[in-house]
């Protein structure tokens, strides 16, 4: 008699969803494949959630406030705001390690666009981001590292249009390794915002260095934004 399949928590089973999602396109994704990836059956699923549809939706509406606890790690890992910005940059730039890791994604985008269960929890995942950009930009103006009365609103929209632009471009060109690619465009976004660089003191010692040249660094998929 086969053993009974273990019991899994619906976090384990968002979990192991996405660990599916990495691999499978959504026409592969199945409740089966799922199901493997969590240990269950795919009628465990079923009965749980009701369909893959049902589940994609429960996992995203936990999901919701992702943005909210994602930037405070953030925060906490880096002292200075815009070396927080610049590892979601890190972060979101992992959506593209290759271009066929980027049209993967995209796939996956497309049903966030047209679902319209999807949608509503994509949206809000988005309006969270661009607020939590905004936080670190306001931030970045308090301790010095941009400009006082640099509109941080219109700034952080732009850092959402130059992450997903420099992104999309970069699977056009390759010229150089993403993270760089990402990185130079953000530079050019906030350079007229910087800073003045106080003037140096002797030859002998050099600038402090530009808030441009801290680099954050990213250990997790960025999602849904």
């Amino acid at each position: 008699m086969s053993p009974r399949p273990r019991k899994a928590s619906d976090e384990e089973v968002f979990a192991a969803t996405q660990r599916a999602m990495m691999r499978l396109g959504p026409a592969q994704l199945t409740l089966h494949e799922i199901a493997v990836e969590a240990g269950l059956t795919a009628g465990a699923l079923v009965q749980r959630f009701g369909s893959k549809h049902g589940l994609l939706v429960a996992m995203m509406a936990k999901m919701s406030d992702w943005p909210r606890q994602f930037f405070a790690e953030l925060r906490a890992a880096h002292g200075s705001p815009l070396a927080a910005l610049y590892a979601y940059a890190d972060c979101f730039g992992q959506m593209g390690e290759t271009p066929a890791t980027l049209a993967h994604h995209l796939s996956y985008l497309q049903l966030d666009l047209t679902d319209p269960d999807f949608l509503r929890y994509t949206s809000a995942q988005a309006r969270a981001t661009r607020e939590e950009l905004r936080a670190l930009l306001d931030a970045a103006v308090a301790a010095g590292e941009l400009t006082k009365g640099a509109d941080t609103a219109s700034l952080a929209r732009a850092a959402e249009v130059t992450l997903s632009g420099s992104l999309m471009t970069w699977a056009f060109y390759r010229d150089k390794p993403l993270p760089a690619w990402m990185r130079d465009d953000l530079d050019r976004l906030f350079e007229p915002h910087r800073r003045i660089s106080p003037p140096r003191r002797s030859r002998a010692k050099p600038s402090p260095p530009r808030p441009s040249s801290t680099r954050g660094r990213g250990g997790r998929k960025a999602k849904g934004v």
